[in-house]
C-alpha cells in the first residue's frame, strides 16, 4: 500500500512513517515537475528502509531474554 501511496504522493509517504521533516522537504521536492520523480525514489527507499528497521526490531526482541526490560531505542533518543 505504501509503495503504491509512494508512486503518485511521495511525501505522504513520509507522514505514515512519522518522518514530518523529511515530509515537508519531499513535498517541497515534489511541487517541481522535475523533482518528482526524485522524491518518488526517495520514498521508495525510505519504504525499504522503514521495513528493514522493523525487520532487525523483531530479531532484536527475539534474541532478546523476555525477563528483562526493554532498554530505549537508541535511535529515537
Amino acid at each position: 500500500m505504501r509503495y503504491l501511496l509512494a508512486l503518485f504522493f511521495p511525501w505522504a509517504v513520509f507522514f505514515t512513517m512519522g518522518k514530518v521533516g523529511q515530509g515537508i522537504l519531499c513535498l517541497i521536492l515534489q511541487i517541481t515537475l522535475v523533482g518528482w520523480l526524485p522524491a518518488t525514489i526517495w520514498a521508495f527507499v525510505a519504504i525499504g528502509g522503514y521495513h528493514a528497521d522493523k525487520r532487525t526490531d523483531r530479531i532484536v526482541d527475539a534474541l532478546s531474554p523476555s525477563n528483562s526490560s526493554p532498554a530505549p531505542d537508541p535511535r529515537r533518543i
